[in-house]
């Protein structure tokens, strides 16, 4: 008899756990995965086997976390000199085969993160300093660069590259294989190569609740945004406009503010 297939044995006697480390007590821990010090594991995550868990990372609660996983470890930055960086992992989330999740820097706020309820499918790379929100989904081979920020909701299609300093708006859908360079505003169906956009994200939308008026006034804002030949700061203000009647406009008006890089057009 095997003693893993029992319920009752948490930790595989393969298993390398420094005494550093902190796990709840029901964290399960699969043959031949090594957890460095300063490790914290929240309570009800499971660590399948070969997973390298490294660095000052802090794991949230119900995690499930798959074999050849490598979080925590040192960023691929030129200009880091081994400062004390950290990688925050919220709860809730399913971390597929050969992800890579790296530490922060100084450069930046020195912390990754990663939120909660968020589906990671394999070979998906967080670089250093990406922050990550809640409820997204990244297929296959994802990849952001260093300092890239993801919103809520946002779904990136497989073998999608995102440039460092990006920025993603929330309950955006970012097709196969596009390679995103400029700011994504929220709501945007993004696909191509070269990327462009192509309307707001209606069905994902519909998924979440947001309502046919909320749908059509949206639209309304991506015409005047993409369609109306305005330029960027006439579309501003028109947007300021719509969004005094229709709260769900503020996200996409605020977000054009806050852009550093410019947005996808």
């Amino acid at each position: 008899m095997n003693p893993w297939n029992s319920e009752d044995v948490l930790r595989h006697p393969t298993a390398l756990i420094h005494p550093d480390a902190v796990l709840a007590p029901n964290v399960r821990v699969g043959a031949y995965s090594l957890i460095g010090p300063g490790v914290t594991v929240g309570a009800g995550t499971v660590i399948h086997d070969h997973v390298r868990i490294a660095g000052r990372t802090t794991i949230g609660q119900r995690n499930r976390i798959y074999s050849f996983c490598s979080l925590g470890g040192e960023p691929q930055d030129k200009k880091y000199r081994g400062e004390e960086s950290a990688l925050e992992i919220g709860d809730d989330n399913t971390i597929r085969e050969f992800c890579t999740f790296n530490l922060g820097t100084e450069e930046d706020v020195g912390v990754t993160r990663l939120g909660n309820h968020n589906w990671i499918m394999a070979y998906v790379h967080l670089a250093h300093d990406c922050q990550v929100g809640h409820h997204t989904t990244f297929a296959n081979h994802a990849t952001l660069a260093g300092h890239v920020h993801v919103g809520d909701w946002v779904t990136l299609g497989g073998f999608v590259g995102v440039h460092q300093f990006v920025r993603i708006g929330a309950h955006s859908f970012i097709g196969i294989s596009a390679v995103i360079t400029q700011d994504v505003p929220p709501y945007l169906l993004v696909a191509g190569i070269p990327a462009a956009p192509h309307g707001i994200n209606a069905e994902g939308l519909k998924r979440r609740g947001f309502t046919t008026e909320e749908l059509s006034v949206l639209k309304q804002a991506y015409r005047k945004l993409y369609r109306s030949g305005l330029s960027l700061e006439q579309a501003q203000q028109e947007l300021t406009l719509l969004a005094q009647n229709a709260p769900c406009v503020l996200p996409l008006r605020e977000f054009l503010d806050q852009s550093a890089r410019g947005i996808l057009r």
